[in-house]
């Protein structure tokens, strides 16, 4: 069905989007035309149902390319070499015996690099960094030559923690110091002094998080080939355009001569936001040997060097009258962000989620001298909520109320840190729908045995408002196929399941006469990096507006055809009928009589509303087993209500609902880098020794969403969904091993031993 457009004046506004909690101001090109939203009211076919992954099939069968698939004619392979001391100069590197190996091409040693690369300087800051590479006939031939490398270090002091790099007189991890820039931040509303005066009652604790890392489960790689001076890079990225950029900078080029293809990807996480060191090693030897080459990271490199959640020490105090009112919330925080991290400490959703007058924050960044922080999906937020909901909990215990009814007494109704209204919030209808399927309210069995259960939850907010710049493209065959164009990537989420609804459903096609093509810089449009969970709201609007462009042609074709006017005609499966009439033609034998005639649509996503807050709500409620005596903690079951707009696609929404949930069990229970103070060296470089979630480990699920359209968030009311999930995850696990032990969680991940050492001698 045709769409009625609001016309816009075009040229260029500035407008705000939030990334990864982040405020940016962009400028950005006004569309045209904007359509009419689609409000929780418009009748729609496609978009909302339970499509199947389009790209499904592919993954089975193995015809899913990944970067490690990827193979060109006489292709060699390249292995990055990695310091083996925590800090320290190279002193002498003799890589006789490697040359002499056979099958080794080339070998990049200190100073051998561009500048711009930031590879193979002479000054170690971290156990892992890259400090040499070789390239070979094969992967096993250039692992050889790598071991074969002799390099001496002059060994210099390091900080290894926070505590470490704040000592008086600690060893510099950068020349300018060890405090980040910008270190303190401090956000601040209200009056924290005098609210804390105004309370009736006031407690303090101090909550820990580790570091988590990212262990996606297609690691970090790149192949590099030369065609002249055109250099094309097959990477594991999520932004394909900002891989270009980083590249055509650090070696010199214009963009037009970078070429970036990413097809299919097995998880980033906010790890793979752009070129890495694998990228730069493989584009420099393929450029000295004149052939492709591939560098992959191992599973050892990828634990040890691709970013990280950073760990956090919170120290909390939170306040409330009698009834629960909020009267002031405070937190002081220590993040130690390694050698480099933007500052995405855990502050922020203290002055989001709640509806308190008065909020003070001050977070203190450390540069240490181990692997840099990379954002982790839900940055920031996910740290902060084990902290702020720990908080919370311990409130309501001291107060003699229901945790539930504590949040719902502090439901913030507009944006409490800039009095924003919402474009939309329905986490009242959360804690409502997700306490009734939970059974929050029912009557529970009394503690008795060594084996107890407990419940818990948590909430979150998210920016998740998506915005420009984002283009597509819509291009309609000869045949009546429909390719949707856009310049954006597929983490494994399935944007192209839900890019193909967004434009069959503008266009009125039939689903299976549509697909998207997506990552590849070399022919289609801009979009920006998939991160912050903003594709779907990003792309989504710009690939709707592409497909109306598309049908607008195509109406405009077809009223000649049969007779009518444009305005006339709407459009459903495919085929184009006049209003209130049996004439009618299929799309097939409109595009026959055009012959070689195109039809192309072009959309791009225009600016955020101003002065509004966009973003996603939930709550997750558990409930787990706790054995007294081995300290192991069982997950029973996770209920997850979340406010996320629009979902375009529920099986695939709640699949990502679910994947955040099992990487919070991680978070929460098992995984923590473990770094060797007095060596500076990760001890647990594995998957054996790093503990991820298994499929032994799933619990029940019962994941869902709430409300509906949001049409005040842009034209197609969706969201973003994939960061919130993971947020509320831990503090809720955590929250209910603490009621089934009678005892509070400060500190995460819940081993065994931390249990233990936390359950009361008398239970």
């Amino acid at each position: 069905m045709a769409r009625k457009a609001k016309p816009k004046a075009g040229g260029f506004v500035p407008t705000t989007v939030e990334v990864e909690g982040r405020t940016e101001t962009r400028i950005v090109e006004v569309p045209a035309f904007e359509p009419a939203p689609w409000t929780a009211d418009t009748p729609l076919q496609i978009v909302g149902a339970r499509v199947p992954r389009m790209d499904a099939r592919e993954k089975v069968n193995g015809r899913a390319r990944y970067t490690a698939d990827i193979t060109r004619p006489g292709m060699l392979h390249a292995v990055i070499v990695r310091a083996s001391t925590a800090r320290g100069r190279i002193a002498r590197v003799d890589a006789t015996a490697a040359r002499a190996l056979v099958g080794v091409y080339d070998i990049l040693l200190p100073g051998d690099a561009p500048a711009k690369t930031r590879l193979f300087g002479t000054e170690v800051l971290y156990h892992g960094q890259p400090v040499a590479a070789v390239c070979a006939d094969s992967l096993a031939s250039a692992e050889r030559a790598a071991r074969a490398i002799a390099i001496t270090y002059e060994p210099l002091p390091f900080a290894a923690t926070f505590d470490d790099a704040a000592a008086p007189h600690a060893p510099r991890v950068k020349p300018a110091g060890n405090f980040a820039p910008q270190s303190p931040v401090i956000m601040e509303r209200g009056d924290v002094a005098a609210g804390l005066a105004a309370a009736d009652v006031v407690i303090t604790r101090e909550f820990r998080t580790p570091v988590q890392l990212h262990s996606a489960l297609e690691p970090h790689g790149a192949c590099a080939e030369w065609e002249g001076d055109r250099l094309t890079v097959w990477e594991s990225t999520q932004g394909i355009f900002r891989t270009r950029g980083d590249v055509a900078r650090a070696l010199d080029l214009p963009l037009s001569r970078v070429r970036v293809i990413k097809d299919y990807m097995g998880g980033g996480f906010g790890a793979k936001n752009g070129a890495g060191a694998h990228t730069f090693v493989a584009a420099l030897f393929a450029k000295r040997m004149n052939r492709a080459v591939r560098c992959l990271n191992d599973r050892e490199a990828e634990q040890v060097d691709s970013g990280n959640r950073p760990a956090t020490v919170q120290r909390v105090t939170i306040a409330a009258k009698k009834n629960g009112t909020l009267t002031a919330i405070q937190l002081s925080a220590d993040v130690p962000l390694g050698i480099s991290g933007w500052e995405g400490g855990p502050a922020q959703i203290y002055h989001e989620l709640y509806a308190c007058p008065n909020v003070c924050s001050e977070e203190r960044f450390a540069y240490i001298n181990a692997s840099g922080m990379q954002a982790f999906r839900g940055p920031g937020y996910v740290e902060g909520a084990f902290g702020l909901e720990g908080a919370m909990n311990a409130l309501a215990a001291a107060l003699g109320m229901d945790p539930l009814a504590l949040r719902r007494k502090n439901f913030a109704k507009k944006d409490p840190r800039q009095g924003r209204p919402y474009s939309g919030n329905a986490l009242l209808d959360c804690y409502t729908a997700g306490a009734e399927r939970f059974g929050w309210h029912a009557p529970r069995a009394a503690r008795t045995g060594r084996i107890r259960r407990g419940v818990g939850l948590a909430a979150q907010v998210w920016p998740t408002g998506g915005g420009p710049p984002s283009y597509a493209h819509v291009r309609i065959n000869a045949d009546a196929s429909i390719d949707v164009l856009a310049g954006t990537q597929d983490l494994g989420t399935g944007a192209r399941t839900v890019l193909s609804q967004i434009a069959a459903e503008a266009i009125g096609a039939a689903l299976s006469d549509v697909r998207a093509i997506i990552g590849d810089t070399e022919h289609l449009p801009y979009a920006g990096n998939s991160w912050g969970s903003m594709t779907t709201p990003s792309v989504g609007p710009a690939v709707r507006m592409a497909a109306l462009d598309a049908q607008r042609q195509l109406f405009q074709a077809a009223a000649a055809m049969l007779d009518t006017t444009p305005d006339m005609l709407e459009a459903r499966d495919s085929r184009i009928t006049v209003r209130d009439t049996d004439r009618g033609m299929a799309f097939a034998d409109v595009c026959k009589r055009l012959g070689n005639i195109m039809i192309y649509g072009k959309g791009s996503r225009g600016p955020n509303p101003q002065n509004t807050a966009i973003n996603t709500f939930g709550v997750q409620f558990a409930e787990v087993e706790v054995h007294l005596d081995t300290g192991i903690v069982n997950v029973l079951r996770i209920v997850a209500a979340h406010d996320a707009g629009r979902i375009i696609n529920p099986t695939l929404a709640e699949s990502q609902l679910e994947g955040g949930i099992l990487q919070g069990m991680g978070y929460a229970l098992t995984e923590e880098r473990v770094l060797d103070r007095r060596l500076g060296m990760v001890m647990n470089p594995s998957l054996h020794d790093y503990k991820i979630p298994t499929m032994a480990d799933v619990p029940r699920i019962d994941a869902f969403f709430v409300a509906g359209a949001d049409a005040a968030a842009n034209h197609t009311g969706a969201r973003g969904i994939a960061e919130p999930p993971v947020i509320p995850t831990a503090p809720a696990i955590a929250a209910a091993v603490a009621d089934a032990i009678g005892a509070e969680v400060l500190q995460i991940p819940l081993t065994p031993w931390r249990v233990l050492a936390a359950v009361p001698a008398r239970v």
